[in-house]
């Protein structure tokens, strides 16, 4: 069964002026990060806009994903839902259409306790034919799961790994929890995090910063876990800080769709209650873009 590792990056979805999908500029999106050397692709995340999508919706664009990666990437699509039948449902989908793993957040708003939590994930685990990663994101659910909790998770067969999207200290007890595990990855979901993250065993990342910056982050992730070189990893990770900083300064995926477009990419509006970088913002993405040799980069390529 599939485990995610190395660089992922979570799509934004580019919307046309009418807020419909513009899958012409998705698929320009994920040209350019398979060229940018990434190691997979994470469609209908949280920077997806999957929650303000219908289930026709996020149906479609993992298809789409699947389709246009044709096995070059490969694809963990979002599944969450609400109900435990759903995500099943989606995630079944998913595996249909070319899917390698699902991401699939815990449960939140209706809140059960850990025991319902390790039901919902070992009865989408068992009823699935794809890998299950779990998706841990407390500042946005609420919902924090405590590392011995998803370590009891991860003995579930069919889990295959978590997006991380929390503090440093949850996330090394974690990978040390673990690390016994051959078919479990820890990724974290904190671009902050991506060097101490690799530095201490952990598989991966899986972010928004990819986006941008894709060679980059593919030579990070080959400094530390193939070259062993921390100092030089180092370096490079302090050149892309301010990066890190700006993309959370307005509302993502905003940001990081001002991003793309600096790129010469499709990024477009974001459906409500979600709302477009500020027009100060796009000044300054552009110019840490270019400080970053990305527009030359971008126009050489051309």
């Amino acid at each position: 069964m599939f485990k995610p590792f190395g660089m992922i990056p979570a799509l934004p979805t580019p919307m046309n002026a009418d807020n419909s999908i513009d899958y012409s500029g998705l698929k320009q999106l994920i040209e350019h990060l398979i060229d940018g050397g990434m190691n997979g692709l994470l469609v209908g995340g949280s920077t997806g806009e999957y929650s303000l999508m219908s289930m026709e919706e996020r149906k479609e664009l993992i298809k789409f994903v699947c389709e246009i990666s044709n096995g070059r990437l490969p694809v963990m699509a979002g599944t969450g839902c609400h109900q435990t039948a759903d995500t099943i449902e989606l995630t079944n989908y998913a595996a249909e259409v070319g899917a390698d793993c699902a991401l699939v957040i815990n449960p939140y708003y209706m809140t059960t306790s850990k025991q319902g939590i390790i039901e919902h994930y070992k009865a989408v685990a068992e009823n699935s034919s794809i890998g299950i990663v779990i998706y841990h994101y407390p500042d946005a659910t609420g919902v924090t799961l405590e590392p011995e909790l998803i370590y009891e998770i991860s003995q579930i067969d069919g889990i295959v790994g978590i997006k991380n999207t929390a503090d440093g200290i949850h996330t090394s007890k974690l990978i040390t929890l673990t690390k016994d595990n051959q078919n479990f990855s820890v990724l974290t979901g904190f671009e902050h995090l991506i060097l101490p993250t690799l530095a201490l065993g952990g598989h991966g990342a899986i972010g928004v910063v990819h986006n941008l910056v894709p060679r980059k982050l593919a030579e990070l992730y080959n400094l530390i876990v193939n070259e062993n070189n921390l100092k030089e990893a180092t370096k490079l990770n302090q050149e892309l800080l301010e990066l890190y900083n700006v993309l959370e300064e307005e509302t993502i995926p905003g940001t990081v769709k001002a991003g793309l477009e600096v790129l010469g990419l499709s990024g477009g509006p974001s459906r409500l209650p979600l709302v477009s970088a500020s027009e100060q913002f796009k000044v300054k993405i552009k110019t840490i873009l270019s400080e970053l040799g990305e527009l030359e980069l971008k126009q050489h390529s051309r």
